[in-house]
């Protein structure tokens, strides 16, 4: 799911070369006790890949982190979810039955290196974005049921968006972080995708790296730690209510830690400031820590639901061996996965009972979009076994898993990444109970990196049996991935042919409602349409969802600068962007 975090800005009139100022009455603490400068210590549980931004598919990456999250023309006020300008100067003036949308940009906003970010910036951004031989994972932001959206310079400081269907997204879709044209643009028009892809590796020297947002790369030691420092130019247009330039802090250092336990160990001993617990046993471990006065910190458990679950993917293209293609693409099989997920279990033992049973792509923090009708195969190991007898396996092996009438036995590899405690125990969960119905599950944590490559690959032979993993984000306009729902697109994670083309009807409707919904500016008709996309959704299984977290919030008393409490969730999170407004106190 196309991740869109949508921060606090303030409305501010056309073409005004004022700063744009974060509202003091968002923010748990006055502006004027906050202080410039120190380092804020955060960590990453896997390794980054690349540095750029158009290859990077993974959540928290640092190209997000020195764009998506700090840049970008529109946000949302965590308020009252309106969107109001940012990089934009003011709202945009909207024409052609609300399929056009002119943006005038804020005058006078720099990358990291001195540059004027201007509307060239946008639109060649747009340009490698939508090239699909680059496989940039916003690429399906920018079409609308197969037809583009198109992107336009009037002048330097004004945009044009072309939207073939008007779109509760718009906003959403017009809010992507510009990269640096003079840097990008030369390589693109000599070299093409294979230019781009060939920029900004892992290995790249952080001084060739822009930053639009708040934050640029100044280190990085692989397996190790990366350091950014504060883009001073960022400081130049976003100013706190006192007329102090933001970020204040002048480092971000985050710390590449092995698994979860050594990420809480970090948090425990004081290395870092912030930490995002999953489990009981964190919460009881932070609280037994802050109250022995070994740790100075906040603690805030069960703040709301997550923006977020964890799911088990088949994969449908498998050329290579078609027994297993034929059963991953039956949905009486995925059915009786489902069932055989003990959600209430994973629950209980891998999150510590603090979490929430998940059975479609829209998260439980979503709450207009839960439905009772949505089908839900909930943990039973009985109707597993009829639904997978009806497919053919009656009878078992004397090893005890089902076999098919040849004596095919049923079983398949499930990976997720290793380091991820969690995950791990959802998934040895899974197959100690896929064993009790006679299905093999050959359990295996390999590296993240891996993984995701073969999450995302495409092609009639696919190289994965099932992948178990987790997506984020979402928006509260329209909940459902559009990099994930519609067929051909780049999460579509379960059927992903050269051609992008859907293999069953329900995709094709799914694919239909999804983009019926988006071009329905109603609210209410766009729920109902919503329900009936989770209908066909829960009851096709595509993927199976499990559990989702529960959002708790700790961090040390070293830091300052979040909103006030009552704004919390979720979805918004405690403080604007990464770490924008954190001081340290």
């Amino acid at each position: 799911m196309k991740k869109f975090l949508m921060f606090a800005a303030l409305t501010l009139g056309a073409a005004s070369a004022a700063p744009f100022v974060y509202p003091a009455a968002w923010f748990a603490d006055p502006a004027s006790q906050a202080k410039s400068g120190g380092e804020v210590r955060g960590t990453t549980l896997s390794d980054y890949k690349t540095l750029n931004p158009f290859t990077s598919a993974e959540a928290n990456s640092l190209p997000q982190l020195m764009g998506d999250l700090t840049a970008g023309l529109f946000q949302q006020d965590p308020t009252s979810g309106d969107f109001i300008p940012f990089m934009a100067a003011a709202m945009p003036t909207v024409s052609n039955g609300g399929k056009r949308f002119t943006v005038k940009l804020r005058p006078d906003m720099k990358f990291s290196d001195g540059q004027p970010i201007t509307a060239d910036d946008w639109v060649t951004t747009y340009k490698i974005d939508v090239d699909d031989k680059v496989g940039s994972n916003a690429r399906d932001s920018f079409f609308l049921n197969e037809k583009p959206i198109t992107v336009k310079k009037i002048d330097a400081t004004t945009l044009q968006f072309d939207f073939p269907a008007v779109s509760a997204s718009a906003y959403s879709i017009m809010s992507y972080a510009p990269w640096p044209d003079h840097v990008f643009g030369p390589v693109y028009a000599k070299s093409g995708a294979e230019g781009i892809k060939a920029m900004w590796g892992i290995s790249a020297d952080p001084k060739t790296i822009v930053s639009p947002g708040a934050w640029v790369i100044t280190s990085y030691q692989p397996g190790q730690r990366v350091v950014l420092k504060k883009n001073t130019y960022y400081g130049q247009w976003v100013h706190d209510s006192a007329g102090k330039p933001l970020p204040y802090l002048d480092t971000y250092s985050i710390r590449i830690v092995k698994d979860l336990n050594a990420d809480l160990a970090a948090y425990l001993s004081g290395q870092t400031d912030v930490y995002a617990p999953t489990k009981a046993d964190d919460l009881a471990q932070i609280k037994k820590a802050i109250d022995g006065g070994n740790l100075k910190s906040v603690l805030v458990p069960n703040v709301s639901p997550n923006s977020t679950s964890s799911w088990i993917v088949f994969n449908w293209n498998k050329s290579d061996d078609l027994f297993k293609q034929k059963i991953f693409r039956e949905a009486k099989f995925r059915q009786a996965m489902s069932h055989i997920a003990n959600r209430e279990g994973m629950i209980q033992l891998a999150l510590g009972g603090l979490g929430t049973p998940v059975y479609t792509s829209t998260y439980p923090v979503f709450k207009n979009y839960q439905f009772a009708d949505t089908p839900k195969f909930e943990y039973n190991l009985a109707a597993a076994s009829k639904l997978l007898s009806d497919i053919g396996f009656k009878k078992k092996n004397a090893a005890g898993y089902l076999v098919d009438a040849s004596g095919k036995e049923l079983s398949f590899t499930l990976a997720t990444n290793s380091g991820n405690t969690v995950r791990e125990q959802l998934g040895s969960i899974f197959r100690d109970e896929a064993k009790k119905v006679g299905v093999k599950v050959n359990f295996t944590p390999i590296d993240f990196n891996n993984l995701v490559d073969q999450l995302t690959s495409k092609g009639a032979n696919r190289p994965f049996d099932a992948i178990l993993l987790g997506l984020s984000g979402g928006t509260n306009i329209w909940p459902y991935g559009n990099n994930v729902v519609p067929c051909g697109t780049n999460l579509h994670s379960y059927n992903a042919p050269a051609n992008g083309a859907c293999l069953t009807p329900q995709e094709t409707l799914m694919t239909k409602l999804y983009y019926q919904g988006d071009q329905t500016l109603d609210v209410a008709a766009r729920q109902k349409i919503g329900q009936q996309l989770s209908k066909v959704e829960g009851q096709l299984q595509p993927v199976i969802y499990l559990v989702g977290t529960n959002f708790h919030v700790t961090y040390t008393n070293r830091l300052g600068g979040e909103f006030k409490r009552n704004l919390w969730d979720a979805y918004y999170g405690t403080r604007p962007g990464v770490f924008v407004t954190t001081y340290i106190k």
